[in-house]
C-alpha cells in the first residue's frame, strides 16, 4: 500500500462533449463517447504511470446536455457535480478550480492533479498546484487544448484525448460526421429546389410586383421552417400528433412502445443506420435485437428508457453502459436508427427497427 501512486481525476464535461459535438455531430450518443473516454483514461493512467485514482469529478450543467451520463459515470466512481451555466462555455471552470483546491489541502496523499479540459482559464489553477509541489497532467484534444495551458503543463505530461478511443469508436465518429453531413447538404438541396420552384411560380403569375416579392418571402420562410433538420440521423421535423404528453407518455411506456393504430411506416422509411448493412453481430447484440423484435417489433417506434429496463434484465451481466453500448452498435451496423423526439415536459428518444436489415429480417 505504501508504494501505491494516488490521482485525482478533474473533467470539464462540457469542455469534452461540446467538443465532439463540434467536431462530429449533435447526437444523444454522444455521451457515451465521453464515458468511453473517462473509462479509458483511468485505464491508461493506471498502466502507464501506475496511479490509482481515489478522487474523480465530473462537471456540467447536464440539463442542457442530451442523455445525460450521470447514471454511467456513478457506476464507474465519477461524481457528477451539477454547475449552472447560462451557456456552454466556461460555466464548470470556477467550481472545478475551488474543489480542487479543496482536494490539494485535505488529501496530502494525493501527488498528482489530472485535469481533462483545455480552457486557458485553468492556468491559475494549474500555477497553484505545481507550486504545492503536485504533479499535474492535462488530457485534452490537441486541436481545441490551449497552447498556453499546454506550456504550463509541459507536453510530457500531456495526454491526447483522441488516443483513449478504440479504433471501432473512431470509425463510428467518422461515419456520424459524414452521415451529419450527408443530411444536411441533402436538406440543403431540398430547400434549394422548393424555393427555385416558388421564385417560378411567382415569376409566372399575374400578380403585382411588390405582392409577388411578398408572398415569395413569405413562402419562403414556410419552407425554411418545414424542412430543418430536427436531429442529426433523424427524418426532419415530427409529423403531427407525435409529440406525447407526459402523462400519455408514461401510460405507453409500461407497454415500451407508441399506441397501436398509426398509419404502418413503409418498410423503406423504417429502415436506419449505414448504406451497407452489417451482417456480423455479436452474442450480445443479437440478444438485443432478438428481444427488440420479439417484445417491441409490433411497434413503430419502441420507447428507449423501457426498452433498456427490459434489457437489464436480459442481459442482467452488462454494465448500464454496455447495454447502452449494444444500442449505438446496432445503429452503427444498420440494424436501428434511434431518435429523439420533443415532449412534456421532458424530450425522449425512440428506436425504429431497420426491417430491411438481413439479421431484423432473420428474427422476424
Amino acid at each position: 500500500m505504501q508504494n501505491d501512486k494516488y490521482t485525482a481525476i478533474f473533467v470539464d464535461y462540457e469542455n469534452v462533449y461540446y467538443h465532439l459535438r463540434n467536431n462530429y455531430a449533435d447526437i444523444p450518443e454522444l455521451s457515451d463517447f465521453v464515458v468511453e473516454l473517462l473509462m479509458n483514461l483511468q485505464k491508461h493512467l493506471a498502466e502507464k504511470s501506475g496511479l490509482k485514482s481515489i478522487v474523480a469529478k465530473s462537471y456540467a450543467d447536464y440539463e442542457r446536455i442530451k442523455a445525460t451520463p450521470q447514471g454511467s459515470l456513478y457506476l464507474m466512481g465519477v461524481e457528477t457535480i451539477y454547475v449552472l451555466g447560462s451557456t456552454h462555455k466556461n460555466s464548470a471552470d470556477m467550481k472545478l478550480s475551488i474543489d480542487a483546491v479543496e482536494v490539494l489541502h485535505t488529501r496530502p496523499e494525493i501527488d498528482t492533479f489530472v485535469l481533462f479540459a483545455g480552457d486557458r482559464d485553468y492556468i491559475p489553477l494549474i500555477q497553484h498546484l505545481k507550486k504545492a509541489a503536485k504533479s499535474v497532467i492535462g488530457v485534452g484534444f490537441a486541436s481545441s487544448f490551449s497552447g498556453d495551458l499546454l506550456t504550463n503543463i509541459g507536453k510530457d505530461n500531456f495526454i491526447e484525448a483522441s488516443t483513449l478511443f478504440s479504433d471501432e469508436s473512431v470509425r463510428k465518429l467518422e461515419l456520424i460526421a459524414q452521415r451529419s453531413r450527408d443530411y444536411e447538404k441533402a436538406e440543403e438541396e431540398r430547400r434549394s429546389e422548393q424555393i427555385q420552384e416558388l421564385r417560378e411560380q411567382n415569376d409566372s403569375s399575374e400578380m403585382p410586383l411588390e405582392a409577388k416579392k411578398q408572398a415569395f418571402e413569405e413562402q419562403s420562410q414556410s419552407v425554411e421552417a418545414d424542412t430543418l433538420p430536427d436531429e442529426v440521423g433523424g427524418v426532419g421535423k415530427p409529423e403531427k400528433g407525435e409529440n406525447e404528453s407526459d402523462e400519455r407518455i408514461s401510460k405507453l411506456e409500461d407497454a415500451g412502445g407508441k399506441e397501436v393504430g398509426k398509419p404502418a411506416v413503409l418498410e423503406e422509411e423504417r429502415g436506419g443506420g449505414s448504406n451497407i448493412p452489417i451482417t456480423d453481430l455479436t452474442e450480445e447484440e443479437r440478444a438485443c435485437l432478438s428481444l427488440m423484435v420479439s417484445k417491441f417489433g409490433q411497434y413503430n417506434e419502441i420507447f428507449l428508457s423501457p426498452f433498456l429496463r427490459k434489457l437489464s434484465d436480459a442481459l442482467p451481466n452488462l454494465a448500464d453502459w454496455q447495454r447502452k453500448g449494444l444500442l449505438g452498435d446496432l445503429e452503427f451496423k444498420g440494424a436501428v436508427r434511434i431518435e429523439k423526439r420533443s415532449g412534456i415536459p421532458y424530450d425522449y428518444s425512440v428506436v425504429i427497427l431497420n426491417w430491411n436489415h438481413p439479421s431484423v429480417r432473420e428474427m422476424c
